[in-house]
């Protein structure tokens, strides 16, 4: 908690949080919230990623359908614009996109739209409580 970089303007999107933080647009964790039939799940990824739907439907047996945008603190437990890969609700399962190994540090949001924290690899995996790595973007 002592680390939260806390900002006047807002980090709601990876090239405002870019801005803000100093960073290229890859190394802020972009946290995209999808349902997987009811299942809520987080999937972090590089700021500058995308989404390949058909690797995401090849590793979750399903297509790519994001949580709409009023539902996300429901089922997240952050609003869009501040989720983070820790801090979520219980039943939300988390995983970590391949693409954020090309960083040593990554910079995901911290529950709001204005903070950011910076972390190396190895701690987004401890205290995200991630799943397992994927390879879902293009």
């Amino acid at each position: 908690e002592s680390r939260v970089i806390e900002f006047d303007s807002s980090t709601a999107t990876v090239e405002l949080a870019a801005l803000q933080v100093g960073v290229t647009e890859g190394e802020i964790a972009k946290s995209l919230s999808f349902l997987v039939g009811e299942q809520p799940i987080l999937v972090i990824v590089a700021g500058d990623k995308k989404i390949d739907n058909h690797k995401f439907k090849e590793e979750f047996k399903v297509k790519a359908k994001m949580i709409p945008f009023e539902l996300v603190e429901t089922l997240i437990g952050h609003a869009a614009g501040g989720v983070c890969p820790f801090g979520v609700n219980d039943n939300v399962l988390v995983y970590l996109d391949k693409s954020l190994k090309q960083y040593e540090y990554i910079y995901p949001a911290c529950g709001t739209s204005n903070t950011a924290v910076k972390l190396l690899i190895s701690e987004l995996e401890l205290s995200s409580k991630y799943v397992k790595w994927v390879d879902v973007c293009k």
